[in-house]
């Protein structure tokens, strides 16, 4: 009945060497991944390898397996293949996928934790594009967007565990209008209109016109709004994971909290059957499209029952059965309280005034930035200067990137401080078993031969076999239960207290 539940963001980075545009991405991407891996584990020598054995990327919530004959090979993320990749101390994992360097944050249990390790990542690859300059003498910069300008787009992912007895063809009927309309406050912005941008205008999502599909398996091809991967990374028997390929990459950390707090409630609402009847479009792909491009908010979707309903009146359906929801079960968690206000607030404005939300919202934001270049120098929205501008917003450097230059002049509001992100730099939650395996790599680096979300695996003599040790429950591995393990003990001795006296802990 809260926003309270075991979530977590991928982001996939663009990366481009100004002197060098034609320069390898994946060669790129990997300078920057392994020279941040340099500065964390100064003292390690082997490569970091992610524990594929527990991968099923082609498993399917509807019920089969796809073959490997018929995937796209982007679809093996069960494969290694030799790429950059790191676990980090504070849990999250940061590698290269495909041509892009991807930070996973840390499993957290709610959409504050979220949205906080959500900047810490940012943090750390804009580090990490740093130290490869550095190392190599040639610029890396890197951005926090969604697509390149020509074509390609590549993802902000969210994953949240449901219960595994939840109906999904529930989930496919209610989530699909919440996902097709929450890029009204959750859109990240984008110049020019289709897939490569060349009809000139703006959009309210960068994803949207990238979306092809209801739902499916891919994430690179026939993009789907419902994304079918059924792979828990947790008990199969109790729990899926929903993971979720629609979303902007925020640089608002209040549109981080609201679109992951408000997606958890409507799972709350779907798990407990509570969202009847439904709000059915009649085209869900074409209108995600529409809703993207509708910036002034004047046309309305088709429903299969022949109704009529604007994008806002669909997200204030869903606030309004979340407020009922929240008060029929007398719930006065401070977080989810936090994101129903929120929620109306910003549906209130998007109605009445959508400026107002210049300082929280972020295409609403970037928009109000590329107004006023426009007006001031009369351009139209086919000028290159203005898809400068929009990346500009996204670059993940402090003293150069838009969004950071109106948080530091408070023109983007913030909810974190500088001191809180470095903390989650650096140190894991608490409340999960992110922060057994963060702990793991701070403590005991040298000697994790591979790590996977349940899962790490030790190295301690060539002439030992590997010790993988499980943790297949994500409320587990807590400080609460495991930070005494790692005061003072050597590897072989943290094993064997593990294995012989501590396995409740982990599992």
């Amino acid at each position: 009945m809260t926003v309270h539940r075991i979530m977590g963001i991928e982001s996939e980075f663009g990366i481009l060497a100004p002197q060098n545009p034609t320069a390898n991405p994946i060669l790129l991407s990997s300078r920057a991944v392994l020279g941040y891996g340099q500065e964390v584990f100064p003292s390690r020598r082997q490569r970091m390898r992610w524990d594929y054995d527990v991968e099923t990327p082609l498993r399917d919530a509807r019920g089969f397996d796809m073959s490997r004959a018929d995937a796209d090979p982007s679809q093996f993320t069960d494969e290694d293949y030799g790429v950059a990749n790191l676990v980090l101390p504070n849990g999250a994992r940061f590698y290269v996928d495909h041509a892009h360097p991807e930070y996973s944050s840390p499993e957290v249990t709610n959409p504050r934790d979220a949205a906080l390790w959500d900047a810490a990542g940012d943090r750390i690859m804009a580090e990490a594009a740093r130290i490869a300059s550095a190392l190599s003498g040639e610029e890396l910069v890197a951005y926090k967007n969604n697509s390149d300008g020509k074509g390609a787009s590549y993802g902000t992912h969210e994953n949240y565990q449901v219960k595994r007895a939840t109906d999904f063809s529930s989930l496919v009927r209610h989530l699909t209008p919440f996902f097709v309309t929450r890029s009204i406050y959750a859109g990240a912005g984008r110049v020019g209109i289709g897939q490569e941008g060349t009809t000139p205008g703006f959009q309210i999502s960068s994803r949207a016109d990238f979306f092809e599909a209801e739902v499916g398996l891919e994430t690179t091809l026939r993009r789907p709004i419902i994304n079918t991967r059924d792979e828990p990374h947790a008990d199969a028997t109790q729990f899926r994971r929903l993971h979720v390929i629609v979303g902007d990459a925020n640089m608002s950390q209040k549109m981080v909290f609201l679109k992951m707090g408000a997606t958890a409630l409507v799972l709350s609402m779907i798990e407990d059957g509570f969202l009847k009847p439904a709000v059915d479009l009649s085209d869900p792909v074409a209108a995600m499209h529409h809703v993207s491009h509708d910036i002034d908010f004047v046309h309305t979707l088709q429903l299969q029952d022949g109704r009529q309903m604007s994008a806002i009146d669909i997200q204030r359906h869903y606030l309004e059965c979340a407020l009922f929801y929240v008060k029929s079960r007398e719930c006065d968690d401070e977080q989810t309280l936090a994101v129903l206000e929120m929620w109306g607030q910003t549906l209130d404005a998007l109605a009445h005034d959508p400026s107002t939300l210049k300082t929280s919202v972020d295409w609403i934001a970037k928009r109000n930035i590329l107004d006023a270049y426009r007006n001031r120098d009369g351009l139209h929205w086919s000028h290159p200067r203005l898809a400068a501008i929009d990346f500009q917003y996204a670059d993940l450097r402090t003293d150069k990137g838009l969004a950071y230059i109106l948080q530091t002049s408070g023109g983007l509001e913030t909810m974190f401080t500088t001191q809180e992100i470095h903390k989650a730099v650096i140190c894991p939650p608490e409340d999960t078993r992110a922060y057994f395996r963060g702990q793991c790599m701070r403590t005991y680096s040298d000697y994790v031969a591979a790590a996977s979300w349940d899962s790490v695996i030790f190295d301690l003599d060539i002439n030992q076999d590997l010790t993988r040790i499980t943790t297949p429950d994500a409320r587990k591995g807590t400080r609460a239960l495991t930070e005494d393990l790692f005061d003072g003990l050597s590897a072989s001795q943290f094993l064997h207290e593990l294995q012989s006296l501590r396995q409740s802990a982990i599992r």
